[in-house]
């Protein structure tokens, strides 16, 4: 079962997802995308682009036919996989991804939390700076221990992010982000354009199963997102709640994820 971390990210894979796929005899699969980690960068990539560089990892394991879920930022690259790789890929998850950027009668930044909304529209309108701020973001990373993450971002922690941001969370998060953005900036960069950028397939023609999970208290990426690709998608299975965010998604409802596509082998 291939996974699609988030932005930014890298292969580091959180010990109770571990946990549940070795007891269900699922083998959890992740890499670095282009950029990060131990991955060499792809300038200008595309999310398809992900496509090509997973069917050379199934290729290499000797995996003919897989289940892939992806969160946040994965997400659109969970999509591209399951578009491009049909004839492989059994059936995927989205938890908390976002809408193309350019999904028609979409407000793709309504309800965004403000730091999200005030990076993507940077990143739009004057990419250099866009590029600085984020190497800075990087420095200061590395450089502070943050002591309550969902206290210093206010507008993108709900009140039931913040409460499941246990230590053992927080400090999966900044273990593989560390590990992902250790050589600089481009993976993180990457990812981020490419999210704003046509995506390089057509949603239309994904056919097989997808679970589209999401929360109504999702300030990082709202609610209408998953709306919104629910509609879209040819086979979707919606699993929209008034009570989840975005942590809450991955702390608690990956277990289910499994267990959903492991029904579709």
């Amino acid at each position: 079962m291939l996974v699609q971390l988030g932005t930014p990210g890298s292969r580091v894979l959180y010990g109770p997802h571990l946990l549940d796929a070795e007891e269900r005899g699922i083998r959890l699969i992740a890499y670095d995308r282009p950029g990060y980690g131990g991955s060499t960068p792809h300038p200008q990539r595309t999310v398809a682009d992900c496509a090509e560089d997973c069917r050379a990892i199934l290729d290499a394991l000797g995996i003919d036919r897989f289940a892939v879920w992806g969160i946040s930022g994965g997400g659109p690259h969970t999509l591209a996989c399951a578009g491009l790789l049909s004839g492989r890929v059994v059936a995927a998850a989205t938890l908390a991804s976002p809408a193309p950027f350019d999904a028609e009668g979409l407000d793709w930044f309504a309800d965004t939390g403000e730091e999200n909304v005030a990076d993507d529209r940077l990143i739009l309108s004057d990419p250099e700076a866009a590029r600085a701020k984020i190497a800075q973001d990087r420095l200061e990373y590395f450089e502070t221990i943050e002591p309550d993450p969902a206290g210093s971002h206010p507008t993108l922690f709900s009140p039931v992010d913040a409460a499941a941001l246990s230590d053992e969370l927080a400090d999966y998060f900044a273990e593989r982000n560390r590990k992902g953005l250790a050589p600089g900036i481009e993976g993180w960069w990457d990812d981020s354009v490419a999210l704003l950028r046509p995506w390089g397939f057509s949603l239309g023609a994904i056919q097989v199963p997808v679970m589209v999970w999401h929360g109504r208290q999702d300030w990082m990426v709202p609610f209408q997102h998953a709306e919104w690709l629910a509609r879209r998608l040819p086979a979707a299975e919606a699993y929209l709640n008034d009570d989840d965010g975005h942590l809450t998604l991955f702390q608690n409802r990956v277990p289910a994820v499994h267990a959903w596509l492991l029904d579709h082998f």
